[in-house]
């Protein structure tokens, strides 16, 4: 947040804008899974997947922001929006390696293919 408090500073805005619809809408599913009648080792799959999506939505929006700091000559901007995309990025490398290295595996061993994918 503070990153994002220095871009509104140097871009004299005040105002943030509206609530994004897509990422309230991935936060629910998120949700939805947590709440679902499934195994544990599922649920952990399930949410690993949400987290990833919400990832991945970040990963875009902060890379294209950044590609227009860039384009508008606002080398600040860009660099911190390049900072908080490395962040992001290493978080969705971190959800990966956690689902790979034993999540997924566990989802199935508890749970048939079929089930695991209706909760991703």
């Amino acid at each position: 947040m503070s990153r994002l408090d220095e871009i509104f500073d140097v871009m004299n805005l005040a105002h943030r804008g509206k609530k994004c619809k897509a990422m309230e809408g991935l936060l629910e599913e998120g949700k939805e899974g947590v709440e679902e009648d499934a195994e544990p080792h599922v649920k952990d799959a399930a949410l690993i997947s949400a987290a990833q999506r919400v990832e991945h939505y970040e990963i875009a929006a902060y890379g294209s922001a950044r590609t227009f700091a860039r384009t508008l000559g606002n080398d600040r901007v860009a660099e911190l929006l390049q900072q908080t995309l490395e962040e992001e990025k290493g978080a969705d490398y971190k959800l990966t390696q956690l689902a790979e290295s034993a999540v997924n595996m566990e989802a199935v061993g508890q749970s048939n293919m079929e089930t695991v994918g209706q909760q991703m």
